[in-house]
């Protein structure tokens, strides 16, 4: 017997619904898979973005400008003076082959740093920073201030920190001279650095030290928070020639900017032309 038309009608409906169905359970797997995606995907990004951040903060410790001095700006105050030992312990070690701290010999040095044509007379302490003063003759003697390390990338000029920081193998406050060393000799415990000292610059690490090195053209105050930073010598003379004429022109002004900065390459591009020490 022929079906009926509402059997055959109601069997159209039930096909319908079926495909209906079978659609909507498509479209929502569809939406559970893209879901589950979206939040895989947002997942990894913020492990990326997170990654690039440690990321540039250990290059920016490491190998970048923070490498060498600890970011001075004209809101830092004197810090309470607190006792610290002649040498301060630090965690880490030292990297590559340091140059031997007796090289120094224990005993004052004498010479000359050039900067351009400024002439600075020098003295290096052997006695007590015999391993920094041992990195600097070291690096003297071998040519390499002359060199790869000749450029004075970084002029400060703020209230409280007036210096300039030379060395970087890249001649921009980067590039990896070898080895690296510690710990820190001979810090300020007050944070105060007097005109005409001669400090090794370095990151957040105390054995970050390598062939960078600032020179302080008036009293300068520094962070002591991470410890302070490596007096190994002093300038005994030309430091008024050096102030006139290059500290007082000041940092370069950045492209495109109107606004005077006052920590940045300095505006009358300097750099070590000569250096001897006996």
């Amino acid at each position: 017997m022929a079906p009926s038309k509402n059997a055959e009608r109601e069997a159209r409906e039930a096909r319908d619904r079926l495909r209906r169905y079978t659609a909507r359970q498509s479209v929502h797997a569809r939406q559970v898979k893209r879901r589950r995606r979206d939040n895989i995907l947002a997942v990894c990004g913020i492990l990326v973005v997170a990654a690039l951040a440690t990321a540039s903060q250990v290059f920016y410790f490491s190998s970048g400008p923070g490498r060498v001095v600890a970011s001075p700006s004209a809101s830092q105050t004197p810090a309470a003076a607190t006792p610290t030992p002649a040498s301060t312990a630090a965690t880490g070690q030292d990297v590559g082959t340091v140059p031997s701290a007796s090289i120094a010999e224990g005993r004052t040095w004498t010479g000359t740093l050039t900067l351009n044509d400024v002439a600075l007379g020098i003295t290096l302490d052997g006695a007590k920073a015999p391993q920094a003063a041992s990195v600097f003759i070291s690096l003297a003697k071998d040519g390499f201030y002359t060199s790869k390390g000749s450029t004075c990338h970084r002029l400060t000029t703020s209230d409280t920190a007036k210096l300039i920081q030379c060395g970087s193998v890249n001649g921009d406050g980067t590039g990896d001279v070898g080895f690296s060393f510690g710990p820190l000799e001979n810090v300020p415990a007050d944070g105060v650095y007097p005109a005409g000292t001669i400090a090794m610059a370095r990151g957040a690490d105390p054995y970050s030290q390598g062939s960078q090195f600032f020179i302080t053209y008036e009293k300068t105050t520094l962070d002591t928070s991470t410890g302070g930073y490596t007096v190994f010598g002093s300038v005994t003379s030309g430091l008024d020639s050096f102030v006139s004429q290059i500290a007082d022109v000041g940092v370069a002004t950045a492209s495109g900017s109107s606004t005077p900065s006052t920590d940045g390459p300095p505006a009358v591009p300097t750099k070590i032309t000569a250096v001897s020490v006996k």
